[in-house]
């Protein structure tokens, strides 16, 4: 439910209950992505991921014409520097989306939902070491319980927790540069996966001409998965896209809980991943930190 207060001015409450309903479903399905993602974990990754990409342009196509929105995506392709910023977030997203499907298949979920549950930790440390913004003394205090938190897993693995680490700052690093896209986000999302389209399609190209696929060579399960990583890459979102118009970004910064806590437990309760002290001290402190954090945020202070 909304709770009957309109979260932007000017819109109307059947707005804001239909962002809503985006934003929210939008998380629900990156909640329950691992699921799918188990489905292709017997598949080489690359050619996962070259999937992934490739049947996401039709669907983002698709919208972005049925929405009109095609002025701003052709002005895009003619600017020499949109493309190489769109290039760069392209390839920062790779990273996360390859590292995230990897992790996934070789039984490391959990790693992923604490990488997504410190990236707003992560966000709020590169806006104080690349934009000069001061942190008060909440943030400073949940950076700080993130620390400790990795520290735990550091010490009781013998190793950094590099999974988590990378998921969340890659994820950062791609928010940080996808602002610089002045453009809106479907047509930004439209533009990066044509870029990777090209060497993807490539890819996909070269492995049917050796047999060495499985998309066109394997089983109709195979088949039916890999066209499925588009949709399932793309719908969420879109849908988010949408979805976040009509909200505060104080929802959004609440909603964004959502998918980590599914993974999280499915993680543990689905895939029966171990999940031991240490890693219980690590989770609750990085939970508290986010409380902390997120009560600071809906305070505005």
């Amino acid at each position: 439910m909304t709770t009957g207060v309109i979260d932007k001015p000017g819109e109307t409450e059947a707005a804001v209950r239909r962002g809503f309903a985006l934003g929210f479903g939008a998380y629900l399905l990156w909640g329950i992505l691992p699921l799918y993602m188990k489905l292709v974990a017997h598949l080489p990754l690359m050619e996962v991921i070259a999937n992934r990409i490739l049947w996401s342009v039709p669907l983002a196509a698709i919208v972005l014409v049925w929405l009109g929105r095609t002025a701003d995506f052709k002005a895009a392709l003619r600017s020499p520097r949109m493309l190489a910023m769109a290039g760069l977030t392209a390839c920062i997203i790779t990273m996360n989306w390859s590292l995230y499907v990897w992790a996934i298949a070789v039984d490391r979920t959990i790693e992923t939902a604490l990488g997504y549950y410190i990236n707003p930790l992560v966000n709020v440390m590169i806006g104080a070491l690349l934009l000069g913004e001061r942190l008060n003394r909440v943030q400073t205090a949940a950076v700080a319980l993130a620390a400790i938190a990795v520290a735990i897993l550091t010490y009781e693995n013998g190793t950094l927790p590099w999974v988590s680490l990378a998921l969340a700052v890659t994820f950062a690093a791609y928010g940080f540069f996808r602002k610089t896209l002045p453009i809106g986000p479907s047509q930004g999302f439209l533009l990066e996966v044509m870029i990777l389209a090209v060497p993807a399609g490539a890819y996909i190209v070269w492995l049917i001409a050796n047999g060495t696929d499985h998309l066109v060579s394997s089983t109709g399960f195979d088949t039916a998965v890999l066209l499925g990583c588009g949709p399932v890459t793309a719908v969420p979102l879109l849908m988010f896209a949408f979805g976040a118009k009509a909200l505060r970004l104080s929802t959004l910064g609440l909603m964004q809980y959502i998918a980590p806590t599914m993974v999280f437990l499915i993680a543990v309760f689905v895939f029966n991943e171990p999940f031991g002290t240490a890693q219980l001290v690590a989770f609750g402190l990085i939970w508290t930190a986010l409380a902390i954090y997120t009560w600071s945020t809906l305070r505005g202070k």
